[in-house]
């Protein structure tokens, strides 16, 4: 691949492939692409004659002697065989080029045999329990301190027990265990022949993202398996907000009695 040496620019189009290959390879102006064309019916057309061998290998960069040879290249073929730069009109009138992105092929389904489930999978779904449990196992008991001269009501931080410190430190450690398992769940279903499984990352934003968007995926190459964890989810976080809330409403009236009237 050479790049222009003078200060005339070349412009883009089809020029004999410096590599010697026969072919024409497109110049976009700056530098040769991966695109190559041999016109149908014209086999020798990327060949350079012997006199304009010297000016087929130099490149486009040597415009002088490019266009001596070819004139203007792009303008002998058809108006299919010019893309212009960025797929969009090419540079001698010829239609947009772009096919679109690339779509991923289809993942293949898994065989009936192969297991959706692991042990990974259902800890990532199952490990809030655990919060809930100390949850559960908070008692708070609320009493107030005067604080100042002007006996100013507060509450007393006591209250704030060990399970209370157990609630905040078990969230972060069941974040990072989360992320840890799903990562090896990810590694599991690859192994067992899962095209493009969800990718584990997704659990930084949450152990239920994964799950969802990990069940989808099984359940795409699965039929009518894979979404087992997606219902534990979905139940573990409806008793979730049932405890919270019980919770919440019996902190609330421990305080408003400790308050004074």
């Amino acid at each position: 691949m050479t790049v222009p040496q003078n200060n005339t620019p070349t412009p883009p189009g089809w020029y004999p492939d410096p590599s010697g290959s026969g072919q024409l390879r497109w110049w976009d102006g700056n530098a040769w692409t991966g695109n190559a064309w041999n016109p149908p019916g014209q086999a020798g057309a990327g060949q350079p004659a012997a006199g304009q061998a010297g000016a087929g290998q130099a490149g486009p960069g040597q415009a002088g002697a490019a266009q001596a040879g070819m004139g203007q290249p792009a303008a002998a073929w058809p108006e299919a065989a010019r893309p212009g730069p960025y797929g969009g009109p090419g540079q001698y009138g010829g239609p947009p080029q772009y096919a679109g992105p690339v779509q991923p092929a289809p993942r293949p389904e898994i065989s009936k045999q192969t297991p959706v489930y692991d042990p990974f999978i259902w800890l990532v779904t199952l490990l809030p329990v655990i919060t809930l449990i100390i949850l559960l196992l908070w008692n708070p008991v609320f009493h107030l301190r005067y604080v100042g001269a002007r006996r100013v009501p507060t509450l007393d931080p006591s209250a704030f027990s060990v399970p209370y410190f157990l609630l905040i430190v078990s969230g972060w450690l069941i974040y990072g265990v989360s992320v840890l398992l799903s990562y090896l769940d990810w590694q599991k279903l690859q192994r067992d022949g899962v095209v493009r499984p969800f990718h584990w990352t997704w659990a930084f934003l949450g152990a239920g993202v994964y799950v969802v968007g990990r069940s989808v995926i099984v359940h795409k190459v699965a039929p009518q398996r894979g979404l087992a964890p997606v219902w534990a989810l979905i139940g573990l976080v409806a008793v979730s907000f049932i405890l919270v809330a019980v919770k919440a409403s019996m902190i609330v009236s421990t305080i408003a009695k400790a308050l004074p009237m």
